[in-house]
């Protein structure tokens, strides 16, 4: 999307009557580009002026008239200092600087050969003053106008015709030359950039294969380990409880002490086959199973809103998208997470979660209203709390960013990138 120009930059932009940009200037060397070909043509000005006065004159009057208008021609070679930072903002400053130039320059010609030297500044100057497009111009001007002037048909001294024509012709071809040699270099630049970026790029994708692939390899191990605990925790220990207790039922000699570590049987049975069936539901969440994320997550907030009295909604951002399933359930969990916890010690009346797809990566917001916490600050311990929500977020590559207050509501932010689910990007 394209920005709109600030002053400093519609300033530079050149005008369209200019055409393209002037190239020949090295950023570097603007300040000092216009005093030295200021100078430089006050200088070839001094020299064509000597080189006259050894001359012969035939009408003084007309000789002072000559050096009146050579001594008016330096000066106004040094108007090209302020007009030169000045000729991409103020065109018409450089071309009105230039015409007076040439005026001069062709007025002096007609009148005295030796000023034809001087009259060829005025092609250096059309190549730093102008645009490419429009240097030739003025420099094709700059090599007839002078000569229409004085009459081609009047013989000049060879040296003279030597500065007119070959002068012009060496000078052009090296700023061509210099020219195509800049290029050259910025673009074997460019393309050793692109090499370098391309490098760069296919490292990166390699480094988040390989961080991705280590990420799975802890997950799966961490998870292993999760289901040992839990089974050790609730299907173990309730079967041994079984077990103890059938032993005790068959060492009763009373029906009713019989009936009751009956019953506790039945109780421990019930509640270990509650235990086992989250302890599966919890390697990928039911309503994940049936629905995609964001459906998931209105379901969250719908149960949510039902259970703990607050008014909990749920929001979707860009294009949603199957992602890869281990970020749909570590973004599933969160959300969980967030939103018992805000059930539990927040008191919110409003839970806001906002779900939002990117190019490149995938964001989960949860805030409520509740009073918040200090850092520091640590719940009763049930779940997996905020230290377990951090790890299962950085095992998926991800980051989790906790932000609360007492009295001003909590806000959870989870980051992942947008890997595609395996079937999506087949």
């Amino acid at each position: 999307m394209a920005a709109a120009l600030s002053p400093p930059e519609r300033a530079s932009r050149p005008s369209p009557m200019m055409g393209l940009r002037p190239g020949s200037i090295d950023p570097k060397a603007e300040r000092w580009a216009g005093p030295v070909f200021a100078v430089v043509g006050i200088l070839a000005l001094a020299v064509c002026t000597i080189i006259a006065a050894g001359q012969p004159h035939g009408d003084p009057a007309q000789w002072r008239t000559t050096l009146l208008l050579a001594a008016a021609s330096g000066l106004w070679l040094l108007v090209l200092i302020p007009v030169f930072p000045q000729r991409t903002r103020k065109p018409w400053l450089a071309i009105g600087f230039f015409v007076v130039l040439l005026a001069a320059a062709t007025v002096l010609t007609s009148r005295l050969d030796p000023f034809t030297a001087f009259a060829s500044i005025g092609y250096p100057i059309a190549f730093i003053l102008f645009p490419t497009r429009w240097s030739i111009f003025a420099a094709a001007a700059t090599a007839v106008v002078p000569l229409l002037a004085k009459g081609i048909w009047q013989p000049s001294p060879p040296w003279i015709t030597a500065v007119s024509i070959v002068g012009p012709i060496l000078y052009v071809a090296w700023f061509v030359g210099a020219e195509n040699e800049q290029r050259r270099r910025t673009n074997e630049k460019l393309a050793r950039s692109n090499a370098q970026l391309e490098t760069a790029l296919t490292e990166n994708a390699a480094l988040h294969a390989q961080l991705l692939t280590q990420a799975r390899e802890a997950g799966v191990l961490d998870e292993r380990q999760r289901m040992a605990r839990e089974i050790h925790d609730t299907v173990a220990q309730g079967l041994t409880g079984i077990v103890t207790q059938l032993q005790a039922a068959d060492r009763a000699t009373e029906a009713a002490d019989r009936q009751r570590h009956l019953d506790h049987v039945h109780t421990l049975a019930k509640d270990s086959l509650t235990e086992a069936r989250r302890a599966v539901q919890a390697l990928r969440p039911e309503p994940l199973a049936d629905s995609h994320l964001p459906e998931a997550l209105a379901g969250l907030a719908n149960r949510a809103s039902g259970t703990s009295g607050a008014k909990v909604t749920a929001d979707v951002e860009g294009d949603a998208r199957p992602l890869l399933p281990e970020l749909e359930v570590a973004l599933y969990r969160v959300a969980q997470e967030a939103l018992a916890n805000a059930e539990k010690h927040a008191h919110a009346n409003r839970i806001g979660i906002t779900l939002t797809y990117t190019s490149d990566l995938v964001m989960l917001d949860i805030r409520d209203d509740g009073r918040g916490f200090a850092p520091g600050d640590r719940g009763d311990g049930t779940g997996f709390g905020l230290e377990a929500m951090r790890q299962r977020v950085q095992r998926v590559a991800g980051s989790l960013t906790i932000e609360s207050a007492r009295g001003e509501g909590t806000a959870v932010h989870a980051e992942f990138p947008a890997i595609p689910s395996p079937a999506q990007a087949s």
